[in-house]
């Protein structure tokens, strides 16, 4: 019989997923759920995104992630284009990374326990 189980979802996953599927030129994956997989942030940057408002950077995310986001439960994205990234990056002195709202130092969301 044949093995149908589908790939582990992972920070490398998404990240490899990202570059190939969005030409990303940089991609920053997050695993917020303590390793299971269930809840990612992320920063992705791709000449992509070149001309398109957040809500359309957003839309190509999720269309080129459309099946794994299914399978997790929470996914945020920062979406920029090269040149906002070399902006904010030369801006924050490189502490740029995905959004980490409600997570402590190590990346893990406050308030669960494992």
């Amino acid at each position: 019989m044949a093995d149908n189980q589908e790939p582990a979802i992972t920070e490398d996953f998404l990240s490899a997923a990202l570059k190939t599927r969005l030409n990303a030129t940089h991609v920053e994956v997050t695993d917020m759920s303590g390793g299971c997989g269930a809840s990612f942030t992320s920063l992705i940057v791709s000449p992509d995104f070149v001309g398109k408002n957040s809500l359309k950077r957003h839309r190509l995310v999720n269309a080129a992630l459309k099946e794994e986001i299914a399978r997790i439960h929470a996914w945020s994205a920062k979406c920029q284009t090269p040149d906002e990234y070399e902006k904010e990056k030369a801006a924050t002195g490189g502490n740029d990374g995905p959004p980490m709202d409600g997570t402590n130092a190590q990346g893990k969301v406050e308030g669960v326990t494992q």
